[in-house]
């Protein structure tokens, strides 16, 4: 871990572990994130939790409290599905939608609910969900396949999402972080943090380094597709270097022509608006960078955004099991402490904030 000019940067390596958390330890874990939240809450406005959840290394804390492996993939969707079922018990309103696998493909009618339940327009918060995720699906192409999807709001429309993916050749994850407040761009620079097993070189079109690869790849999706397939034609014939990032015998001539189409149709007028598009994914996106690089000289950057502790042991024993009495004492002990809290008695709040500042 180094810092530089007063922020910490690294990072993290998150082996995919296979297996399930105990229940019993999961139980305990929305047990334990519940109080956590409760504390928070009487300490801060709501947003200071989703502010906290968006940094890489807060979150990866929580995750090592709670208990789970501190060095595995699992510490975020386990610490996202207790800290999810912890809000369902609590009238915050902040509300977690999504989760793992099939899960986060129900995280539109989860918002919906929301919604329908609280009267906050769903529309804009399934927006930011899905763009979201192509970010870094599509426009961010280090390798690691979306798999964990998870969107935190508030009342107030204020957002965090946290996504993982996952890297099937070398066996480890990366998490993505993001929060509204920082958000000036979906497209542009857009997460708050990425943390990650190492770096890579990939396809980055959401750098500031790629604002004009972004701007010639919805110019020339906006173009005839027959103009644009033709033009794909000669990238493919022409002899690129070995180490060329976007190799042009990837891109399946075939298989753009209907994608095209659709963007044609479309005519989008900036690369946000081509990426939301549907059917549009990491192929067309590659392809459009690679004409854009190539033929006009607007070159997108290949710079990995990345960047980038035990309380109670872990689910693998390391570094050592966890402590079932211990695990219960500290609940009850943030448990009596939000009691006291609610009648006016603070001192064990007090004391919780004078050993974090020790």
């Amino acid at each position: 871990m180094a810092y530089i000019n007063n922020m910490r940067i690294g990072y993290a390596t998150l082996p995919l572990h296979g297996g399930r958390v105990p229940r019993w330890l999961f139980e305990k874990m929305k047990e334990l994130s519940r109080a956590l939240m409760e504390v928070m809450l009487i300490e801060y406005p709501p947003t200071k939790i989703l502010e906290n959840l968006s940094d890489p290394f807060w979150f990866q804390s929580l995750g090592c409290v709670l208990g789970f492996d501190w060095h595995s993939s699992g510490v975020t969707t386990t610490t996202m599905g207790a800290l999810k079922e912890a809000f369902k018990d609590l009238d915050a309103g902040i509300y977690v939608c999504g989760g793992k696998g099939k899960t986060s493909l129900k995280t539109p009618d989860e918002i919906r609910d929301v919604g329908y339940r609280t009267g906050i327009d769903p529309a804009p918060l399934i927006y930011i969900s899905r763009m979201t995720a192509k970010v870094d699906n599509s426009a961010l192409q280090d390798g690691y396949s979306i798999y964990h999807h998870t969107i935190i709001f508030t009342t107030n429309r204020e957002w965090s999402v946290i996504q993982q993916g996952m890297n099937e050749e070398n066996g480890m994850a990366r998490r993505y972080h993001w929060l509204s407040r920082d958000v000036v761009e979906l497209v542009n620079e857009p997460h708050k943090g990425i943390i990650t097993d190492g770096f890579t070189k990939p396809l980055n079109m959401v750098a500031r380094d790629s604002r004009e690869s972004r701007q010639i790849s919805a110019e020339i999706a906006s173009a005839y597709p027959e103009k644009t397939i033709k033009e794909l034609k000669i990238v493919r014939d022409m002899k690129l270097p070995p180490h060329h990032p976007i190799l042009a015998s990837d891109i399946n001539i075939n298989r753009l022509k209907k994608t095209l189409k659709l963007a044609f149709d479309r005519q989008p007028k900036d690369f946000e608006t081509l990426l939301g598009i549907r059917g549009v994914g990491s192929a067309t996106i590659r392809a459009l960078a690679l004409i854009g690089e190539l033929l006009y000289g607007k070159e997108p950057s290949f710079k990995d955004p990345a960047r980038y502790s035990f309380a109670h042991g872990g689910k693998d024993g390391i570094p050592y099991p966890v402590d079932r009495e211990n695990y219960q004492r500290s609940i009850n002990f943030l448990k009596q402490a939000v009691s006291r809290a609610k009648i006016g008695n603070r001192d064990r709040l007090g004391a919780l904030k004078r050993l974090a500042s020790s």
